[in-house]
């Protein structure tokens, strides 16, 4: 009997090639400079990237933090009527977005919840004393899941 491999045999490639976060702008430094970052949506301005290196960026809006700190760094702040006399065709640009598992309805998807090692959040009519708060719910009634 033989072994069943995957199509591409065994792993050979074990390094991270993207970056674990999900942070989008992360995502783009990874990828070359000379692309422009394309997002349908407002760059807003993360105080946990230290550096921001010289990067073109198409957007909807940008705020006023974000917008600085890109032109300080040598980088641009396009509109998409600019990102269409540029590039009409799209090349050289990367389309971004954010997590998809972002929406609060994904924290209802998953095991049922009250079964045991389940995080899904319940859907209830409402947060008082009497709904879903009994047995296994708090520490106070017996136990907590």
């Amino acid at each position: 009997m033989g072994i069943d491999l995957v199509a591409g045999g065994r792993n050979k490639r074990t390094k991270r090639v993207a970056p674990k976060s999900d942070d989008v702008y992360l995502k783009l430094l990874v990828k070359e400079e000379k692309n422009i970052a394309v997002v349908v949506g407002t760059i807003t301005d993360d105080m946990r990237i230290q550096e921001v290196p010289a990067m073109k960026v198409t957007a909807l809006r940008f705020t006023e933090t974000a917008r600085a700190r890109i032109v300080n760094a040598g980088g641009e702040c396009l509109t998409f009527d600019q990102l269409a006399l540029r590039a009409p065709t799209g090349e050289n640009t990367i389309l971004l977005r954010g997590p998809k598992n972002a929406r609060e309805a994904v924290r209802h998807f998953g095991k049922a919840p009250g079964v045991p090692h389940s995080h899904t959040k319940p859907y209830v009519r409402s947060k008082g004393r009497k709904f879903e708060k009994a047995r296994g719910r708090r520490n106070s009634r017996g136990f907590k899941v």
